[in-house]
């Protein structure tokens, strides 16, 4: 059994806390064989850059998805392959778990909707969901498994000459109103204790709720093989993958109670 640090520290916390915040990157879903070096949706280095010559954040850029819609499909497309097959893990599971216990938020960064599937009800998908389509010109909206079906990109939407787009933040684009309206009202409600979960909280609004948790009254646990922002924040530091992490609490948990 994997020997975490204060691990009693954090038992006590979850059997006292009111509410919990769980911060997730791409880190979290490693153990479902997705890439987790830093970039959209994981996949892309800072540097890199397209077939067309481009550096990737302007290929998935809401400007080029209104220029050149065919290139920002075309690394959406690459993106979903990569999560094609793959399911939600342990760590997933586990997050959902818990929140059956106590009240528990999950802010993800993660678009790949593997919280949701493991039945994470109380998430915030602040970039959002690769799976969820919807016209840029009219109300259609829809839900796909895969991609595999759209042998049109961009698909056409079926009732108007406009085209689908996934609900996700391109770059360049502005965060969903709804997420961030919830993100504010958990900060407003407090938490007790905030897990920082495979992700080098590159972006304010990730860090903050981490960097701050005092303020809100939190311990502050992350878990991270390797250095973040927010690395210096943490009131205990559990440095291996989400999935060893969490059963070893788990399991903890579980004792605990027994």
């Amino acid at each position: 059994m994997t020997q975490l640090p204060d691990l009693a520290r954090v038992v006590e916390r979850i059997h006292h806390a009111r509410r919990i915040l769980v911060i997730t990157g791409a880190g979290v879903s490693a153990d479902s064989g997705l890439p987790t070096y830093r970039g959209f949706g994981g996949l892309y280095n800072d540097d890199a850059r397209t077939d067309e010559g481009m550096p990737i954040e302007e290929a998935l850029s809401g400007h080029t998805l209104a220029r050149a819609p065919q290139i920002t499909w075309k690394y959406l497309a690459q993106i979903e392959g990569n999560c094609r097959g793959a399911k939600p893990n342990a760590a997933h599971r586990l997050l959902a778990a818990l929140e059956e216990r106590v009240p528990t938020t999950v802010l993800t960064q993660n678009i790949d909707g593997f919280h949701r599937a493991a039945g994470s009800r109380d998430l915030i998908e602040i970039h959002g969901d690769l799976f969820d389509l919807h016209c840029v010109h009219c109300d259609y909206r829809t839900t796909v498994d895969d991609y595999a079906g759209l042998t049109t990109l961009p698909p056409p939407c079926p009732l108007c000459l406009g085209y689908l787009r996934p609900a996700v933040v391109l770059f360049g684009e502005a965060l969903p109103r709804a997420a961030l309206t919830r993100l504010q009202a958990v900060l407003d409600q407090g938490y007790e204790l905030v897990l920082s979960i495979g992700t080098t909280s590159t972006f304010p609004y990730i860090a903050h709720p981490f960097s701050y948790a005092h303020d809100y009254g939190a311990l502050a646990v992350e878990i991270n093989p390797g250095e973040t922002h927010v690395s210096r924040f943490a009131d205990i530091r559990w440095r291996l993958g989400a999935a060893a992490a969490l059963e070893a609490l788990w399991a903890a948990l579980e004792s605990s109670q027994a």
